[in-house]
This record gives C-alpha cells, sequence and structure tokens, in this order.
C-alpha cells in the first residue's frame, strides 16, 4: 500500500468537516496543508489551522454549534451512540486514523462522564505517515541489532505516534535491525487506522493490532494470543497501563511505548510513572522537541 502525502491526509482529514467548513479548509494552497498539524474549530470563532505549533485563522467566518455538532455526525457515521466510549473520553477517531478531541457540556451519571452534548470546540488533528521519521534513532534504538525497551517522551503535538509507528514498520519489516513480531494495542486506533481488518498507516508485516480496547487489557490479551517479541502501546496514562507493562516486562517481550512529558525528571515526580521508573522497564528515552519547523530528537540511555 502507497502512503499518502501529508497533503492528502489533510484532504482525507477534512472530509469529517461539514461542507462549508471543509470547503474553507481546501482555500489552503498544497504547501500549507502538508503543514497543518490541526484544525481548531470554537463555536463563535472562526476556524484556525495549526502550523509548527502556532494557530492561523483562516479567515471564514465564526463556527456555529450546529457545525460542530454536524462533525460528529459525520465522523461517526451518522451513528454516535456507537462512538459514546470515545466520546466520554474527550475524542473521537474516524477512518485513516485522524483524531478529533472535544469540549463541551458534560452528562455525568453516578460521578463519572457518560456523554457530552452542547459540543462547544473541537480539535482535528491530522494523522500522518512519515516513512522513515524512525531512521535518526533506530540505530541507537538497537544494540546489537535488536530493538531494546524504550519510552517516546514530548509534549502533545510533537510527533509521538508518528515516531512510534514507523519504529514499529521498521522493527517489523527488519529495516536496521533483526525482523521481530510486534504486537500493538491501538485503544484509539490512531497508530494503524484499521480498516475492515486492514491498517490504513504502515505498521509492518509482522504487525498485529488490538483496537479499540482499553490498552492494559489489549497488551495482556496480545501477550497471551500472539506471542509477540515487541509489545508497544501509545500514550500511558492510567495505573492499569503501567501494571500491564510491568506484567508484560516479567515475560520478556521488548517494550515500547509514549508519554507525555519533556524531561526524565519530570516523570519521576509523577506517582503515575514512579513504578516504571523503580522496575527500570526502559532502557532508552527518546526525547521529542521542536526547533523551528522540525522536530529533533533525542536518545538518552538509562541507568
Amino acid at each position: 500500500m502507497k502512503p499518502m502525502t501529508a497533503a492528502e491526509s489533510f484532504v482525507q482529514a477534512v472530509q469529517a468537516l461539514p461542507l462549508r467548513l471543509r470547503e474553507e479548509a481546501l482555500t489552503l494552497p498544497e504547501g500549507d496543508r502538508a503543514r497543518v498539524e490541526e484544525l481548531r474549530l470554537r463555536a463563535g470563532w472562526p476556524m484556525t489551522a495549526l502550523i509548527c505549533g502556532a494557530e492561523r485563522p483562516l479567515g471564514g467566518p465564526p463556527v456555529e454549534g450546529a457545525e460542530l455538532e454536524r462533525l460528529v455526525e459525520i465522523a461517526s457515521g451518522a451513528s454516535r451512540h456507537t462512538v459514546l466510549d470515545q466520546m466520554r473520553r474527550g475524542y473521537l477517531t474516524f477512518a485513516g486514523g485522524h483524531r478529533i478531541g472535544l469540549c463541551g457540556t458534560t452528562v455525568l451519571r453516578e460521578g463519572e462522564i457518560h456523554s457530552l452534548r452542547a459540543v462547544s470546540s473541537a480539535n482535528l488533528r491530522i494523522a500522518r505517515q512519515v516513512r522513515g521519521a524512525a531512521g535518526p534513532v533506530l540505530d541507537r534504538l538497537c544494540p546489537g541489532g535488536r530493538l531494546a525497551d524504550t519510552l517516546i517522551l514530548a509534549p502533545p503535538g510533537l510527533g509521538k505516534t508518528t515516531l512510534l509507528r514507523d519504529l514499529l514498520r521498521a522493527v517489523s519489516e527488519g529495516e536496521g535491525c533483526l525482523p521481530l513480531r510486534v504486537a500493538l494495542a491501538d485503544e484509539r486506533g490512531e497508530v494503524a487506522a484499521m480498516y475492515n481488518g486492514l491498517p490504513q498507516l504502515e505498521v509492518g508485516r509482522r504487525t498485529d493490532v488490538a483496537e479499540g480496547c482499553p490498552k492494559a487489557q489489549g497488551l495482556m490479551l496480545l501477550l497471551r494470543a500472539m506471542n509477540p517479541q515487541v509489545l508497544a502501546a501509545d500514550e500511558i496514562t492510567a495505573p492499569e497501563d503501567v501494571k500491564a507493562l510491568i506484567t508484560a516486562a516479567g515475560c520478556g517481550v521488548t517494550l515500547l511505548a509514549t508519554a507525555h512529558g519533556e524531561e526524565w525528571a519530570g516523570l519521576e515526580r509523577r506517582p503515575l510513572y514512579r513504578p516504571l521508573l523503580e522496575e527500570g522497564l526502559f532502557q532508552f528515552l527518546v526525547r521529542i522537541r521542536r526547533v523551528g519547523e522540525r522536530r529533533v530528537y533525542t536518545v538518552e540511555e538509562l541507568k
């Protein structure tokens, strides 16, 4: 499967927008389309494009509440009830691995968020295949030709998922390292973007994907069912995820995961990640930072 260009991914993603907003987004020149990271929609304000970390108004009239509701309808295939579990967690993933973050009035049941109504803002994040993104770090992460346990760390929007995806592809295909069996717990469907059982984004021929279930359950399912050599998950955010990774590490698989943050020292101060650090689960840390329009990777060996 030939991967989409960055501009083609943008065109695919904006199909979820209501017609007026879609046409507005498509007024962007192709060069700008390739650079857009997110489209931000806020009721009462014009739509903006996030390019290299800065928001830029597109020049259209303010977004209306009805357009935000229509966005949810289109992205869910007119079956809002089928995506209720995602929406109560504040996002919606649709074909191609693109994700819409949502804000609005929450409906609570027994102190837990049950659903969202009166959507007031949305963040359409463009998913892109960047083949070769792992190239600058792959050699360092594969001492002796085999991938080592690795944690990718960066603030939101700097390309953790993009790097993770390409690392999976490279390891699964044996590019620059031994080819390994890979298992991916893709809770939100952003990494592989499965459709009718086929990944829409390249994750490699030896990669098995469990999509749509909570990461902790997905990791254990894959460990039991698929005999992986590498076990991967995007965005470790809950104590259950941490426990699953610790369990998997005891079974002899290589771990590959991402987390929100900027520095290792910051992780050490957060109770969620402390068990991972105490167990010494990861051999390498990859940090991502932005320098101008470039993303720079730094690899640190953890003692």
